[in-house]
């Protein structure tokens, strides 16, 4: 009796071995992680802090990228680019900020300097980073990525490109599109749904 107990205990042993242990499990609930895109496999510096973030992290979310300044004729649209961040952040969306001297020396200002004028005049709480060159020859790696599925340049500040869940580049809008667009706004709708 006792040696058929053993090879018992033995046996339960060996099969929760060969299960590997419960705390390496994955949990029932967890979901897969959301593979990134290619468009987004970039890199790029947080305007507020310079700390470095991967764009790998709004994978899976619609996005809305916009080249910004601070002293243009359409940098009144920050308020209607974080009205739209608002009211779409919970259905999946983000606006990603890339300020941008590259037209007529319009945002001259360090990061700290955009950052506040942002924030204290806009409330802009959707993410920035640091100033990029959006077109030209050293034009950022995301821009050069969007501009190839495209085939649309950023002619001035506030031009946008709305890239999908899936990472597929859809749409782009001029500079003169207001973010509250009916166009842009049922774009925007389809690739949330």
């Amino acid at each position: 009796m006792k040696l058929r107990s053993a090879f018992a205990v033995m046996g339960f042993a060996l099969l929760a071995f060969l299960q590997g242990p419960a705390w390496a499990a994955e949990p029932p609930s967890a979901k897969p992680a959301t593979a990134c895109p290619a468009v987004l496999q970039h890199q790029f510096l947080k305007l507020q802090d310079d700390s470095p973030q991967n764009l790998c992290q709004y994978a899976g979310k619609a996005v809305l990228v916009v080249n910004t300044a601070s002293y243009c004729g359409f940098t009144s649209q920050y308020e209607g680019l974080e009205a739209l961040y608002a009211k779409y952040e919970k259905r999946g969306l983000v606006v990603l900020g890339f300020p941008s001297n590259d037209f007529g020396k319009q945002e001259p200002g360090s990061s700290k300097e955009i950052a506040d004028f942002c924030f204290n005049t806009y409330g802009v709480k959707f993410p920035m980073f640091s100033k990029a060159v959006v077109s030209g020859p050293g034009k950022n790696p995301l821009y050069a990525a969007l501009e190839k599925a495209t085939g649309a340049v950023p002619r001035w500040n506030f031009h946008k490109y709305l890239i999908d869940r899936n990472g597929k580049v859809v749409a782009s809008f001029s500079s003169d599109t207001d973010p509250q667009n009916p166009k842009l706004v049922a774009m925007l709708e389809q690739v949330l749904q």
